[in-house]
């Protein structure tokens, strides 16, 4: 899965160690819940970090929800979960994999 080059324009918080937004690994680099939005620091700016594409996480039987034992991250319209390095996103009776 590709994740698509978005630049957030305007952005002039600083993300990094201890800026007050819930922060996960995500493959070689650290991205930030920011008011509904997944951040990445790139270079000189931050890009609005989102999928492009669709997939399934596969065999994925634990159920996310409140009290589940993982970290919710508000995103858009609806709650994702920071489970095993990966964010889970309930789509269609399954999870997806971002």
């Amino acid at each position: 899965m590709t994740t698509a080059h978005a630049p957030h324009s305007a952005h002039a918080h600083q993300h990094g160690d201890g800026c007050g937004h819930v922060s996960f690994s995500h493959g070689d680099h650290v991205d930030y819940a920011h008011d509904g939005h997944i951040h990445r620091v790139h270079e000189d700016h931050v890009d609005e970090c989102e999928p492009a594409g669709h997939r399934t996480h596969e065999e994925h039987a634990h159920q996310h929800g409140e009290g589940c034992g993982h970290d919710a991250v508000p995103h858009g319209d609806h709650v994702d979960y920071l489970h095993d390095g990966h964010r889970h996103a309930g789509h269609d009776g399954h999870w997806d994999d971002h």
